[in-house]
Parts: C-alpha cells; structure tokens; sequence
C-alpha cells in the first residue's frame, strides 16, 4: 500500500473508455469529503491501444497513483497486465480494482462483493435458499455467479438466450453451476429463492419480457444489476406479482468500498446520504 498515505494526499481514478458517465467519482468524492482526506478520484478516458501504456506509467509511478477502478472495456486487459491478480480476479479473468503495494500492480474484483454486499443490506435472510436464477451469461454474470456459488448457494441456474454460452459459465464456475435456454426459464426458477437479472433487458427504457415469478420459492428476493431506471421493467414486474425486491444501486455503492479502503486507508460506509446523491444526479442526468 502506499506509504506515505498518512502524510501527503492519494490520488485513485477509474478508467475506462468512454468514462464521461461514470459516477464513482461522486462516490469516492462524498467518502473522502466524509473522511476530511485530502486525496483525489478522477476520471481517465483510455482507449484499449493505449491503456498498456497508462498500466506501464501507473506501475512505474510517474502517473502519480496509488491504484484505481477499471471499467468497460479495460476489465480483462486490467487482470493480464497486473503483476499480483488474486484468486477472485484470476477466475473471472477481469479485474476492477487495483492498488499498488510495495511496488507491485495487485488485482481484484468487487463486483461479486458488491453485490452480495447489498442484498445482505437490502434483504438479510436471502442466502437461506439453495436454489437461485441468473438471467444472462454475458460478462456481467460472471461475477454474480461466482459470488453467490462463494456464498454456499447449491445451485445457481443460468438460463441464456444462447444456452452455450451460459454452458460455458458452467464449466467455468463448476458443478454447482447449470446452463438453460430461454424456453426453460419457467422450470429453472422452480423453488429458487433468488433471481438475478444480469442483462441489459429494460435499461433506460428498454422493453424487457413478460416473466412469470410464481415458480419461485414463498419469500424470494428479485434483483436486478441495472439501476438505470432505478425500478426497473422486471423489478416492476416482481413487485406487482408480491415479491420482494433489490434494486441495483446498492451493488454500484458497495463494490467501491474495498477500493477505497486499499487506496486511502479509510473504510468507508455506504448510507442513505451516499445513494441520495447518486439518486439526485440520476434525476439530473438521466
């Protein structure tokens, strides 16, 4: 970590490209305010020729930081390049998190943090089930997968327009893991405690399908990792048929945390205050 963090600001950042909407500079901003830290996280737009080259300046230093987060499209290059990837990143083949420590690039994602994180905040009692649904095999899934399978979870059906590519997930993630078409979404969701939207079925304003909910377990929790609407078309749908729901947002909040604590040295704590100020720039932006 880096050393001289009790003494002299540190700079974090996220790139990505594009990276103009990102809203973990709000995050960060709010936590370091909260802290009375000195410190900056910005925004770096990187194009995928280039990021090698900012990955060869953040390691040698001359950039100036002590880590950052890595989003679309960097995540897979961010893990290769990285000299200590840990086992979470290592089976995702992505990274989102990096931080320097005694003059290495260490890896990690937490993205499976994060959303464990706020269903366990959202809804206490969810992993009591053995049975859970992901819709969607696409990168987004992956993590998803693998957390709830880490969370003791028996069996995690994913259920894909192109079933080999939620087979592919399968083989990747284990036995615990079990690959369906789309016309086998109804069987999947028999008796499963939990469902997850991992697609971008019904972000800003897009339509989703019509999905029947009552296959699942009395008592099942629906989430979905989009927060753009913030209820979204299958959230809507579960709610009107009496489930209980998450939202997405609290995910996008939680997974900052570890970062910013390898960063700054704080831990921060993700509250209302936090999701008010994303909830108002939602309004404003869209």
């Amino acid at each position: 970590m880096h050393d001289s963090r009790e003494t002299s600001a540190c700079h974090a950042f996220v790139v990505g490209y594009p990276i103009k909407h990102s809203r973990s500079p709000l995050i960060h901003g709010h936590w370091l305010e909260r802290a009375g830290l000195a410190g900056s996280y910005t925004r770096q737009a990187v194009a995928p020729e280039d990021f090698a080259g900012f990955i060869s300046r953040l390691k040698s230093g001359e950039s100036g930081f002590v880590g950052g987060n890595v989003t679309i499209p960097h995540k897979e290059a961010a893990f290769t390049l990285a000299d200590r990837p840990d086992d979470l990143s290592a089976e995702l083949g992505a990274a989102n998190t990096l931080w320097l420590e005694e003059g290495r690039l260490h890896a990690t994602n937490t993205d499976g943090y994060g959303f464990l994180a706020n269903l366990d905040a959202a809804a206490p009692g969810w992993n009591r089930t053995d049975r859970a649904v992901i819709l969607g095999a696409g990168g987004a899934s992956r993590a998803i997968i693998q957390a709830v399978r880490d969370r003791g979870v028996g069996e995690i059906h994913v259920v894909n327009r192109t079933a080999s590519r939620a087979q592919e997930l399968a083989d990747r993630f284990g036995p615990k893991v079990h690959a369906h078409p789309m016309e086998a979404l109804g069987e999947a969701t028999k008796g499963a405690g939990l469902f997850v939207n991992t697609t971008s079925l019904g972000m800003d304003g897009a339509p989703a399908p019509a999905i029947d909910f009552s296959p699942l377990a009395g008592g099942a929790v629906v989430t979905d990792i989009v927060y753009v609407p913030l209820v979204t078309p299958i959230l809507r749908q579960a709610i009107d048929q009496g489930f209980a729901t998450v939202d997405g947002l609290g995910m996008l909040l939680h997974q900052a945390v570890p970062g910013f604590e390898k960063w700054f040295g704080v831990r921060p704590h993700v509250d209302a205050a936090l999701r008010d100020i994303i909830l108002a720039d939602m309004e404003a932006h869209g």
